[in-house]
């Protein structure tokens, strides 16, 4: 049982960063629980993390379902319908390949450039239907292996947004739809998936999501944009040497 708590553990705690926790709770599921599919159960994990997100933010989300705030109402759904659509078949056909390290590096980097960018006070315009789109593209991309969804999306919207907080908030809003279906899809194809050992895993990964995402909301009105950028682009390049740990762990075997 111990090792479903420490995976639900890892997943609430590096969820909210640009490190992917799919990757990490994997690697750990891969030498623990090697009777299960370590990525799709990695994935059905984000469950707990996507109830933290409902509960944490549970006044933007009955704003949304109330139709209150339209402008980021059409936003969510633009990101919704092309993350969820296109990120379908990513997972489907491209979920095996290579590249995911890459594509990490490649946003880490992004978020350093934008934080010279803040420094310099540049700032990309686009409309609101633009950016969501480029949010929804990153979004979709993410079932890549190495490919963090936050570090992807807090990328995207940093292009256009210089509030730490609000960057934060859109990211892990915009995850809910897209985990709540990809949970729907795995259980439909694998219900045995669901069993006392996961919930356990589920439950500790809401349980340390909530803490966690109150700490970092916490430090993102604490700090300026350009520290923001600057740390999550170099928490990118970490998850990138991260990526590799096992393949050199198997090296010097």
């Amino acid at each position: 049982m111990w090792e479903y708590i420490l995976t639900g553990i890892l997943q609430g705690i590096f969820e909210w960063l640009p490190i992917s926790s799919e990757g990490i709770v994997a690697l750990f599921s891969s030498f623990a629980l090697q009777q299960v599919n370590s990525v799709d159960f990695a994935l059905f994990l984000h469950l707990g993390t996507a109830l933290a997100v409902i509960i944490f933010f549970w006044k933007d989300v009955v704003d949304l379902i109330l139709f209150k705030d339209k402008k980021f109402l059409k936003f969510f759904i633009i990101v919704t319908v092309i993350s969820g659509g296109i990120g379908f078949f990513v997972y489907k056909f491209a979920s095996n390949i290579g590249g995911g390290p890459a594509l990490l590096f490649l946003m880490g980097c992004g978020l350093l450039l934008t934080s010279w960018f803040q420094k310099k006070k540049i700032k990309i315009k686009a409309s609101n239907t633009v950016s969501a789109i480029i949010v929804g593209l990153l979004q979709a991309i993410t079932p890549i292996p190495g490919v963090s969804r936050s570090g992807a999306t807090i990328f995207g919207l940093s292009l256009f947004e210089d509030d730490p907080k609000k960057i934060l908030k859109t990211s892990y809003l915009i995850s809910v739809p897209v985990v709540l279906g990809s949970g729907l899809y795995l259980y439909l194809k694998t219900p045995a998936i669901i069993s006392g050992n996961i919930l356990i895993g589920i439950f500790f990964s809401f349980i340390f999501g909530i803490a966690t995402l109150k700490l970092l909301m916490g430090v993102s009105q604490k700090i300026n944009f350009s520290k923001f950028t600057f740390i999550f682009g170099c928490l990118c390049l970490l998850g990138v040497l991260l990526y590799f740990v096992p393949g050199i762990l198997e090296f010097f075997k």
